[in-house]
């Protein structure tokens, strides 16, 4: 993921708005607690793809194809348990910094990614959102990114959220910037400036917040994700490197979600 994880994968190879009324739906068999809440957005900052090739003698390269694997993983999960929606930090506008050989392997991977997975994405009725910076970007890239959203974009199934170069305070300074523009144009009063102007400014526009974070590799930091949507999110931390989250982690993570008591400033529900 961003600056300091190495959470670099899928488009590197391949509550209801009323925040906290997660989905109540049945899952598969074995998933947690069926009755209970499910959330209806998840977010992985997807983490540990180098040091888990380091402890194998591999090269970074083959982390983040093994983290290409995991996220094929982590879709097919969300899929079956019913999650409309699931955002991946892919890369970070931070990551820009890594060794150039090593951005250009991702960016390889990305290309791998469109002509291997998109259509199998596609058939399965996945939609692809990309957010973060455009401008700037090489313009094969910004081809391929423009490709991913166009091609799935009238898909139900799952909407698969996918940070790419992104990063939460630009993302912020961006939103900003729109709000002040319409402002000094007379279209928006400074007062007409809450809560609801600033979302509608963002990235995910139209996108629920997510109900639960998911980092793995065991660090337990945000990483500048999606600063101002996780304001009420559940964190869950796993000690696991991306390449080995599975279907089983996933429903662990879910199950921790469904033991936190979600009161978003007001009294506990379980109170009575």
């Amino acid at each position: 993921m961003a600056g300091d994880s190495e959470t670099v994968t899928l488009l590197e190879a391949g509550r209801d708005q009323d925040q906290g009324q997660g989905q109540s739906v049945p899952g598969p068999a074995g998933a947690p607690s069926p009755g209970g809440a499910m959330p209806r957005h998840v977010a992985i900052i997807m983490d540990g793809n180098g040091r888990w090739a380091a402890r194998r003698g591999l090269p970074r390269v083959e982390g983040h194809r093994r983290g290409v694997e995991a996220v094929r993983r982590a879709v097919r999960s969300a899929i079956d348990l019913r999650i409309p929606y699931l955002t991946i930090y892919s890369f970070s506008s931070e990551n820009w910094r890594r060794p150039a050989a090593e951005v250009a392997d991702l960016m390889g991977l990305l290309k791998l990614f469109v002509r291997r997975d998109l259509a199998d994405l596609h058939a399965n009725g996945v939609r692809v959102r990309i957010i973060g910076e455009r401008d700037g970007l090489p313009g094969d890239i910004a081809g391929l990114l423009r490709e991913a959203e166009e091609r799935t974009a009238r898909n139900t199934k799952l909407t698969l959220v996918v940070a790419f170069n992104y990063g939460g305070r630009q993302e912020i300074l961006r939103a900003v910037q729109t709000l002040a523009r319409a402002v000094a144009e007379g279209r928006l009063s400074p007062e007409a400036i809450d809560a609801a102007a600033m979302t509608g400014a963002l990235d995910t526009d139209g996108i629920p917040d997510p109900d639960l974070v998911i980092r793995t590799s065991g660090e337990q930091r945000v990483s500048n994700f999606l600063t101002w949507q996780t304001a009420y999110s559940e964190f869950v931390f796993v000690p696991d490197f991306w390449p080995d989250f599975d279907h089983a982690t996933f429903l662990a993570a879910i199950g921790e979600f469904q033991s936190r008591d979600r009161r978003f400033g007001g009294l506990s529900a379980r109170a009575g």
